[in-house]
């Protein structure tokens, strides 16, 4: 199966990847059979509720990933057809912050608390572009204005608890993209920033972006992130992959009731005032609750009609694929 984005060639591809925790109840998948690509140039969105493994395979990517208690046991993730999962660590620390940035969910837990920014800016500008300690601090200066920091030579030499969470996101995303890479990891880059912070941010990782022709991969469990940055779409439920198109596509024609559900359950301005919130019925399943049959089916409280078996993931249009569960796939019946 091929659900790469557009036709080209892609920059990233992962293929079938599992990623799994060790718990009190032993060793469980978060990420079950994934596959998704992201194409040279274009901005891949995950999206999906919280638990759902959208950042274990942000961080699996890269594999940044908790120690000791996460392991791969299965899959590729290939980035310029190198496989990232086999190769030495001394090997991909030379592509880590030179050809993929990352950004991360929590800027104050990502930041060094004891460094100046600008000196956690300049580290990367040393390592990877051999810049001396003058050069790469003087970068740092310039990376804090093209992110738009107020005051950026004063802000070089502040630590990371005096900024504000919208500056802190902005210092994130200098280090991310400090030495120009070709993909950038976007986990959650919003979190705990209020709306006018959250659009300024994305705003600006949208104007680099396009600056430095880089591919994107976004995460997020906002619908509106999702259609305003987005071409491609893939749609995680319970650590897989149940729907995927190109993102115009996907919201004018979902296809699976996990994702209908949740357009259902965005606010729209047209809301009646103090209506009640709309939501889904239920919770994600912790992975030692997941069913092997189809998982939304299960928190539902249906019998899934496929009953034991995984339903098939496959292209129900052109381009838009989904796992087909009778009961959850408006597809289905016809395949």
């Amino acid at each position: 199966m091929n659900t790469t984005a557009p036709s080209t060639a892609p920059l990233l591809e992962i293929r079938h990847l599992t990623t799994s925790f060790a718990s009190e109840h032993g060793v469980l998948p978060v990420v079950d059979d994934v596959s998704l690509s992201v194409p040279p140039g274009a901005c891949v969105g995950i999206v999906g509720e919280s638990g759902c493994g959208k950042s274990a395979v942000a961080m699996s990517v890269v594999r940044l990933l908790p120690q000791p208690s996460s392991r791969i046991p299965a899959g590729q993730v290939l980035f310029h057809e190198q496989d990232l999962l086999s190769m030495p660590t001394r090997q991909l620390n030379t592509i880590r912050g030179a050809h993929i940035g990352v950004i991360f969910q929590e800027a104050m837990q990502a930041l060094n608390p004891v460094q100046r920014i600008g000196d956690q800016i300049a580290e990367p500008l040393m390592r990877h572009l051999g810049l001396s300690e003058a050069e790469a601090r003087a970068r740092a200066v310039q990376l804090l204005e093209a992110v738009r920091v107020p005051a950026p030579t004063q802000r070089a030499q502040e630590y990371p608890h005096t900024l504000s969470g919208g500056m802190r996101q902005r210092a994130m995303i200098a280090i991310a993209l400090a030495c120009k890479p070709e993909l950038i990891i976007a986990d959650e880059p919003t979190t705990a920033l209020d709306t006018t912070v959250q659009q300024q941010v994305l705003t600006l990782l949208h104007d680099l972006r396009q600056e430095l022709n880089a591919a994107c991969l976004l995460i997020s469990h906002n619908l509106g992130v999702i259609a305003q940055n987005c071409d491609f779409v893939y749609v995680m439920y319970a650590g897989r992959v149940v729907e995927c198109a190109p993102v115009r596509e996907l919201f004018a024609h979902p296809k699976h009731a996990y994702t209908r559900a949740l357009l259902a359950a965005t606010i729209r301005p047209d809301m009646p005032r103090k209506s009640p919130l709309p939501g889904i019925p239920g919770n994600v399943p912790a992975p030692h609750e997941y069913a092997t049959g189809c998982r939304f089916c299960q928190r539902m409280g249906r019998r899934p009609p496929l009953g034991l078996e995984r339903p098939p993931f496959a292209e129900v249009t052109p381009g838009h694929f989904a796992e087909l569960c009778p009961a959850c796939c408006n597809e289905a019946i016809s395949h």
